[in-house]
């Protein structure tokens, strides 16, 4: 659990900045932007403009080094079993690639989630999806969704440290596979408690 000040995962640091001035919706166009960029520019290259795009916005929002490296500890055990794959069956440049376009998302993300209450967000994706709803769009559906996928996040994060303790218990601390199918059962089993609660409550109706 992360303790009070070390900037959780989605624990909004108020602040003065011209990125917690920012309005919601448009930095969360620009966060699309962004995202869209690091998957289309798949490089060593790219990653390293991605990270230096990172440490400025990071100086520019004064949220501190510390808060931001918290937006990324929940995929810290997923991004090391993903890079050991990769480098197995793709190579050390592809794993760099990856991984770096993964962990630069998640801080960009990271930035955005410190700068904006997270009710501010929500509200500026459901008014940029209301002009989609004659298409079939249902803007507070798609509200929900990120409201549950930022909720989900620090409990998946908590069912890895779980994992992890109980590997380490039973001695298989190096074996992937004794880490892996545990997470994946314990967050389907998550996604199905989810899913019975919602449904009970007339979600998806």
């Amino acid at each position: 659990m992360s303790r009070p000040g070390t900037g959780a995962l989605g624990t909004y640091r108020p602040g003065t900045s011209l990125l917690h001035r920012a309005p919601a919706g448009a930095k969360l166009l620009g966060l699309a932007g962004l995202l869209l960029v690091l998957a289309l520019v798949r490089s060593p290259l790219g990653v390293a403009a991605g990270a230096g795009l990172l440490a400025v916005l990071a100086a520019l929002a004064r949220i501190g080094v510390r808060p931001l490296l918290a937006q990324a500890r929940p995929l810290r055990w997923v991004l090391l079993v993903l890079a050991a794959f990769q480098v197995w069956s793709a190579g050390p440049v592809t794993a760099l690639v990856v991984v770096g376009s993964i962990l630069v998302a998640a801080l960009l993300a990271g930035i955005v989630l410190l700068t904006t209450p997270t009710q501010a967000l929500l509200d500026a994706l459901v008014a940029g999806l209301r002009p989609f709803r004659r298409l079939g769009v249902d803007p507070e559906r798609a509200g929900l969704v990120l409201a549950l996928t930022i909720r989900a996040i620090p409990v998946v994060s908590g069912l890895a440290q779980d994992v992890v303790e109980a590997r380490r218990a039973r001695g298989v601390e190096r074996s992937a596979r004794a880490f892996a199918v545990p997470l994946v059962i314990r967050s389907v089993r998550y996604a199905d408690r989810l899913g019975e609660a919602l449904a009970a409550r007339g979600v998806g109706d």
